[in-house]
């Protein structure tokens, strides 16, 4: 059974996740959209000018996620030269050294991290997603971590 594939290249399941997170992200663009048009004038001390700070960069990243995930949904995924992180949305299965098996999903923000449990998050520039670029279900993948040198095996790789 093969998936249907709209016209921006993405499988109708691909989109679904994609449009999920768009609209999650949208959702808390405007949320925080909102607190830094409050933090204009309600700025009292250094720390709510830190907190205010934090809140408008947050705001020029869900920006640029949004507009990311739009082109995406329009024109399908944007060509990689090999070298690049994990596209955002890749599903990975991972058996780490104690044998645990976890399924994780690239993100960008924090917010895009799945709401139901089951996927743990996975930043593409951490040292994990890095070490995963360009390799395929079967492949063991070492990484380094504060607590030294990791080994995973990569089960299944999905992308959006």
């Amino acid at each position: 059974m093969s998936a249907e594939v709209e016209p921006s290249g993405l499988s109708g399941e691909s989109r679904e996740r994609v449009e999920g997170e768009l609209a999650r992200l949208r959702e808390r663009r405007d949320r925080l959209e909102a607190e830094v048009r409050n933090d204009r004038g309600a700025v009292s001390d250094h720390a709510d000018a830190a907190d205010a700070i934090q809140r408008a960069d947050e705001l020029v990243g869900l920006d640029e996620r949004v507009a990311e995930l739009d082109r995406l949904l329009h024109a399908g995924p944007a060509p990689t030269n090999g070298d690049d992180q994990l596209p955002f949305g890749t599903e990975v299965k991972l058996r780490f050294s104690d044998g645990d098996v976890v399924t994780m999903q690239v993100i960008s923000v924090i917010e895009e991290a799945s709401v139901d449990g089951e996927t743990e998050a996975l930043t593409a520039s951490s040292p994990l997603g890095q070490a995963l670029v360009g390799r395929k279900a079967g492949d063991k993948v070492s990484y380094t971590t504060p607590q030294g040198e990791q080994e995973v095996e990569l089960l299944t790789v999905k992308f959006p």
